[in-house]
């Protein structure tokens, strides 16, 4: 069974004692698996179909219009009224989801041109391409926020090794370490995206492998201080002559208090990832057209100076996340800080 060490118990204290923080923590954890739940949430194929005594599921299986008394050998719309009445007319019935839009769906029963208002059926309205706007806020958000967990996780992998080696050994590994480091962060990222965007097709891979060589970068010099001053230290002097290995030194005994300060890095490190996809979406220099995105919708918002809830959508949703990292960040920096 896990358990917190006495320093831990102490941190986490600290952690829960700011209120905005903590809370800020839920309400992000709540916000993301909203988001991993958008399917379930915002679809326009039914969640389950009850039709002659048999279950049907469209969210996870394809079915055909035949499957439910229909002609056509193809996935029914099931929005229509003739599928409706296919399956009603059989005693069956449909559960759809609370939004019955997924991301991409057109909505052609609009009673104003698009971008359209909110109305009881699109509850923030539509965009340019008359799809609902709320359902690809969730969707969009989802995509931003997995891409700055991935983006992070590789970048602390990388930064923290390359500042462990450079600290740890110092030396010649240090200084062509420090060379690297200052020729690799002089490169414009936003030029370099532009130009290869002219050579590949961008999309979520791609973007995620770019912007992963060059966002290690700022957990190095954090690492690297850290390394510098722990492999003076007495117990590592002390370890060391004991006869442990480089590797266990760095893993057991300078590490641990290198995460210390790592740690409040890493939800800045998640904002600052969210912003620069955003701001590629926008440019258009992100992802694939036609994907949910809120930098998309920012663009869309400055075509449409008319339609004024494209841009108070964005930016609420913008404002929320980016707010609720920040407040994360601020609370692992006092739960971590020597001081307290």
């Amino acid at each position: 069974m896990f358990t917190l060490s006495p320093l831990g118990r102490r941190r986490l204290a600290h952690f829960r004692a700011n209120r905005r923080g903590w809370w800020s923590l839920w309400l992000f954890i709540g916000l993301f698996v909203l988001c991993l739940s958008g399917e379930l949430i915002a679809n326009d194929k039914p969640l389950a179909i009850h039709y002659k005594d048999h279950w049907y599921f469209p969210i996870v299986a394809e079915y055909t219009e035949i499957d439910f008394g229909g002609e056509l050998p193809f996935e029914p719309d099931y929005s229509s009224d003739y599928v409706r009445k296919l399956i009603t007319v059989q005693g069956g019935w449909m559960l759809f989801a609370p939004i019955p839009f997924s991301y991409d769906t057109v909505n052609y029963d609009l009673a104003e041109p698009s971008p359209s208002p909110p109305t009881a059926q699109n509850w923030l309205g539509t965009d340019e391409q008359a799809r609902d706007v709320l359902a690809r806020v969730i969707f969009g958000a989802r995509i931003s926020i997995l891409f700055a967990l991935i983006l992070t996780v590789v970048s602390a992998l990388v930064g923290i090794t390359a500042g462990a080696l450079q600290g740890f050994y110092g030396g010649l590994v240090d200084l062509i370490g420090q060379r690297v480091q200052e020729v690799w962060a002089g490169l414009p990222v936003l030029y370099l995206l532009i130009i290869l965007s002219g050579f590949v097709a961008p999309n979520f891979w791609w973007l995620l492998g770019i912007m992963a060589l060059f966002s290690w970068l700022a957990l190095v010099d954090v690492v690297r201080a850290e390394f510098l001053r722990g492999r003076s230290l007495e117990y590592v002097k002390a370890a060391r002559a004991l006869g442990l290995t480089d590797y266990a030194l760095m893993r057991r005994h300078i590490l641990p208090n290198a995460m210390t300060s790592t740690l409040t890095y890493l939800p800045f490190i998640l904002t600052g990832a969210i912003s620069t996809l955003t701001a590629l979406d926008f440019l258009g220099f992100g992802m694939p057209p036609g994907t949910a995105s809120l930098g998309e919708l920012i663009g869309q918002a400055k075509r449409n100076l008319q339609a004024p809830w494209l841009g108070l959508t964005a930016f609420c949703a913008l404002a929320l996340i980016l707010s609720l990292l920040v407040f994360i960040g601020e609370a692992c920096r006092d739960a971590f800080d020597p001081r307290s």
